[in-house]
């Protein structure tokens, strides 16, 4: 029931019940990335007549963030490219790190040495420091 309850009325748990109607009666799936999410257009690329293109639509595996979306599938969804991730061979240059979303606010986010977040004590001054004062 709870589920249930959050289909309808929460889109930020992953997909609401009125998108998956949605996609179930208009969309097609495209492919699916590595973090589980679900890449959908229109059935046969239909182009919608409102917006003059094809509709693009992903569903979160999970929460709805989009800075989980790789670039690939990114440049998709946003009509840069037109051939989705599935349908092309790329391979990714060496240098390439693997896609990692945005940790802000978690535990795994970034925090500087210095940090009152960072773990362990802050270094202790160097006396390199000369505060500014009027007239010198």
């Amino acid at each position: 029931m709870k589920l249930f309850l959050l289909r309808i009325f929460t889109w930020w748990n992953g997909f609401t019940f009125g998108t998956q109607v949605w996609t179930w009666r208009f969309g097609e799936l495209v492919g699916t990335d590595e973090g589980g999410n679900r890449y959908f257009r229109t059935k046969g690329g239909k182009i919608d007549p409102t917006l003059g293109f094809e509709r693009r639509w992903v569903l979160y595996n999970g929460l709805a963030e989009a800075t989980r979306v790789p670039p690939e599938w990114h440049g998709w969804l946003h009509h840069i490219v037109d051939v989705p991730p599935t349908e092309e061979t790329y391979q990714p240059r060496e240098w390439q790190k693997p896609h990692q979303p945005n940790l802000t606010g978690t535990p795994l986010a970034y925090r500087p040495s210095g940090s009152t977040l960072a773990a362990g004590r802050r270094p202790k001054a160097t006396g390199d420091y000369q505060p500014w004062t009027p007239g010198s």
